[in-house]
């Protein structure tokens, strides 16, 4: 039987010294989800995130992924779960072509890196594996380039690729439009609105108008605890989340 959710979490905290990052955060996201992750600075977006890749235990409270419990594993077996997070693909390979990066990330997930580049010829299973994820993002015009000299935006495609390379069933995103002009940041989550339903996508997001067009449901934190959870017309029209953070003269 198929677990309902692919993620949860049951009453998450976190807590440095006196400040509490964190309380009692419970979110659910089922298979196929789009689900944003919302809220003013310092309302504890990236330490959830944090909490859910291991990268920091909670102080309490519990992580599952589908019916395992992950609170305690460590963020290297986490993806192998199939939870992962762009930002634990934090390093380009700068010096490669876009195809020889992606690639390169399959070969690890198969265990085979350390003899990735033998004669490509050789890889002939693996290289079409990396074009099929190219063609899905975009990039297969940029295979051949050298990652250093994308525009900030394929960047960040590039990024992408590399986290679906792991073959995520879950995808977590921290601003994944950060710093990228307007068209670019379009492109980045058309592309991943277009992906398959067996990926779930939870990311944090301050451009609102990315969020109402891309999320089917949307997460509300503030000050570390959940304001309220619900589809974007529910949150559009919730009069605490327009005090709070979206402002009276946007989305009623």
């Amino acid at each position: 039987m198929t677990p309902q959710y692919v993620l949860r979490t049951e009453g998450l905290c976190r807590q440095f010294g006196t400040f509490k990052a964190n309380s009692d955060v419970s979110i659910a996201l089922p298979h196929g989800a789009r689900h944003a992750l919302i809220g003013p600075n310092g309302a504890g977006k990236t330490t959830l995130i944090n909490m859910l890749t291991g990268v920091l235990p909670p102080s309490a409270g519990q992580v599952f992924l589908r019916e395992e419990n992950i609170t305690s594993l460590p963020q290297s077996v986490r993806v192998k779960r199939g939870l992962t997070r762009t930002f634990q693909i934090n390093t380009l390979f700068w010096g490669l072509t876009v195809l020889e990066s992606v690639l390169l990330a399959i070969c690890e997930r198969k265990g085979v890196a350390t003899a990735w580049w033998r004669p490509l010829s050789q890889r002939t299973e693996e290289i079409e594996e990396a074009m099929t994820l190219l063609r899905q993002l975009h990039l297969e015009r940029d295979a051949q380039r050298i990652t250093r000299s994308l525009p900030y935006g394929r960047q960040r495609l590039v990024e992408i690729a590399l986290a679906l390379a792991t073959k995520p069933s879950v995808l977590l995103l921290d601003e994944p439009a950060a710093g990228i002009p307007a068209g670019e940041s379009r492109e980045i989550f058309e592309v991943l609105a277009a992906l398959p339903s067996d990926v779930s996508i939870l990311f944090i997001e301050h451009d609102m108008d990315i969020v109402f067009r891309f999320a089917q449901r949307i997460t509300v934190l503030v000050g570390g605890k959940v304001l309220t959870d619900g589809t974007p017309a529910e949150i559009a029209s919730d009069p605490r989340v327009k005090e709070v953070y979206l402002g009276e003269s946007e989305h009623v």
